[in-house]
């Protein structure tokens, strides 16, 4: 009798289920032609019963290992045992794969990324394909940030590893609710009737809407016939861009691809950060030659970009650098600052990049909820209102602070300094 089967992983499933009711025997065929699968099995709670079905399909010549199709009885746990032996290799092969889908969930829950993108990680791995992206998405200062997650098998093995994700951050609000961002090309078989992709994305459309060569529009909307004109295309040249949408368009998206060793690397959130322009900490980081040290770091967008069209990262090393970022929140007046709890909070979110909502005292004494962010690079804090325009961080510091020019010299660097304890390198 063999027993060896594709469908093992299955079969145990089914056989490890009816233990656990007490369905005790099963009755199974197994045809010359075909491997065993799940619906030949059938399962009793005692013997009398399994004897009886055995007897009746043997009834109609089905004898056990004698006909074409020979049938069988087992208890439940002896064929368990027997499949798991006959398959050794294929449920390895199952193990295997489900230790590298919880490694992979682990990561991306571990790097930040939202649930759904573990959700969405075994329907992809379960078509076994050479490679295949997620997409996640987070909130930004002028719009969404796009995350393309990057999963490749292994030409050894069906292992999947998970070495980079792509952060992409544009001036395009989101979307309400119902609707989404499209791009019409021209139906060449039917004019009326125009070629419709939709997409979550609003960087992604502009994208794809300026590659068309042709006759196209990018509209905005629930559905083609409702939608809202955002700009059109005739043969391939632009004739139309809506005059509220053309800073949006107009204005070059933020991409930076941010590279993962074994699972480490810097968090969604913190490459969120970075492609809006903002620097984040991490006490992780290790030198070509392998040393661990900490540095603020942020992506030099006044460099040319590296060979894999990435911006290279400008570091501050810390202590080195001198930016202490407790003792440059305390230069200013910020009411949270009192509770140590909320101060750790709000350092914490500094350290990743955040743009955080604190309570200051202007000149006057008036209280302002304003957002602010560390300036590592200037050894300062910057302040921006709920509508995102920077204020000015003098109104905020506290009077000793304005007083004390030496406090400046300590914290200022000429640009050669600067340039000397900072590291720019190419993000690989």
């Amino acid at each position: 009798m063999n027993l060896e089967t594709r469908h093992a992983q299955a079969i145990i499933s089914l056989l490890e289920d009816a233990q656990d009711v007490g369905l005790s025997y099963v009755v199974f065929e197994i045809r010359q032609e075909m491997a065993l699968q799940p619906h030949q099995l059938d399962f009793f709670d005692t013997l009398g019963a399994a004897l009886d079905h055995w007897e009746a399909k043997a009834g109609f010549g089905y004898l056990p290992g004698v006909e074409e199709y020979p049938v069988y009885y087992r208890h439940t746990d002896q064929l368990l045992e027997e499949i798991k032996q006959a398959n050794l290799l294929t449920i390895n092969k199952h193990e295997m794969n489900l230790n590298n889908l919880e490694d992979l969930k682990k990561e991306v829950k571990d790097l930040g990324f939202n649930p759904k993108v573990a959700d969405e990680l075994e329907k992809n791995m379960r078509q076994l394909p050479g490679y295949f992206t997620l997409k996640d998405q987070f909130p930004g200062d002028k719009g969404l940030v796009d995350m393309t997650l990057h999963f490749r098998k292994s030409g050894q093995s069906d292992f999947y590893n998970f070495n980079k994700f792509d952060a992409t951050a544009g001036k395009v609000p989101p979307t309400i609710d119902n609707q989404h961002y499209m791009v019409l090309t021209e139906n060449k078989e039917n004019k009326e009737k125009p070629l419709v992709k939709a997409f979550d994305s609003p960087n992604e459309a502009i994208e794809f809407f300026k590659k068309q060569k042709g006759t196209s529009e990018l509209a905005l909307g629930e559905s083609p016939e409702s939608k809202q004109m955002l700009a059109s295309k005739e043969d391939g040249k632009v004739n139309y861009i809506n005059k509220d949408f053309r800073s949006a368009y107009f204005s070059p998206a933020i991409k930076q691809t941010f590279y993962l060793k074994e699972g480490n690397g810097f968090t969604a959130r913190q490459a969120a950060n970075m492609v809006q322009g903002r620097t984040v900490y991490r006490d992780n980081m290790l030198s070509s030659l392998g040393e661990p040290y900490k540095a603020w770091i942020r992506l030099d967008f006044d460099q040319k970009k590296d060979d894999y069209g990435n911006y290279k990262l400008k570091q501050f090393h810390h202590p080195t650098y001198g930016f202490d970022l407790g003792k440059t929140l305390s230069d200013y007046r910020i009411k949270e600052m009192a509770d140590p709890a909320k101060k750790e909070g709000i350092m914490e979110a500094m350290r990743h990049g955040d743009r955080v909502q604190v309570t200051a005292l202007d000149k006057e004494n008036k209280e302002v909820k304003v957002l602010t962010e560390a300036v590592p690079r200037y050894g300062k804090l910057d302040f921006y209102n709920e509508a995102g325009i920077r204020q000015r961080r003098e109104q905020f510091e506290k009077p000793a602070m304005a007083m004390d020019l030496s406090q400046g010299k300590g914290q200022g660097k000429t640009k050669e300094k600067e340039q000397e304890e900072s590291k720019s390198m190419s993000v690989r």
